[in-house]
């Protein structure tokens, strides 16, 4: 899937968000069933760093391209295999989803990006208002994660 760095994409303008660090991101919750996805190369170089095999930490999955993986939980409460408490221990290496929760990046029938954002977060309406930069550097590591399997 290859992404126009020059495509337009719309965004939720003037949406404060802040980071509470509260891991509702990495594990199921009543309301919301977590699936985090990973590209190849993102669970592939989780793999080469842990030095574990892809199938320890996440199990194939069909039908959500660009995504071919999906991590591993948790039996009880649902939380990320790699969440201690509230912090990850691949934190630097973690998948593309998790960097980019609470948005989602998708494609309209127009072939224009729009970032949408999940109403669970808790650190919506704190910090400072969001500009386009901060949706333009989200874009464009997008555009560099799927333009280089």
């Amino acid at each position: 899937m290859m992404l126009e760095k020059t495509t337009l994409f719309g965004y939720p303008e003037g949406l404060l968000f802040e980071c509470t660090r509260c891991a509702v991101c990495c594990m199921d919750t009543e309301a919301h069933v977590r699936h985090i996805l990973l590209l190849k190369q993102e669970a592939e170089r989780i793999s080469r760093v842990i030095l574990q095999p892809v199938g320890n930490f996440a199990f194939e999955i069909k039908g959500r391209e660009p995504y071919t993986y999906e991590m591993r939980k948790t039996p009880e409460g649902g939380r990320c295999v790699f969440l201690d408490e509230k912090s990850c221990r691949v934190y630097a290496l973690r998948p593309l989803v998790c960097r980019f929760y609470p948005f989602e990046l998708r494609a309209n029938e127009d072939e224009k990006y729009i970032f949408s954002v999940t109403d669970e977060c808790v650190g919506l309406g704190k910090g400072e208002p969001l500009r386009k930069k901060f949706f333009e550097r989200l874009f464009h590591e997008a555009c560099g994660q799927l333009d280089n399997p």
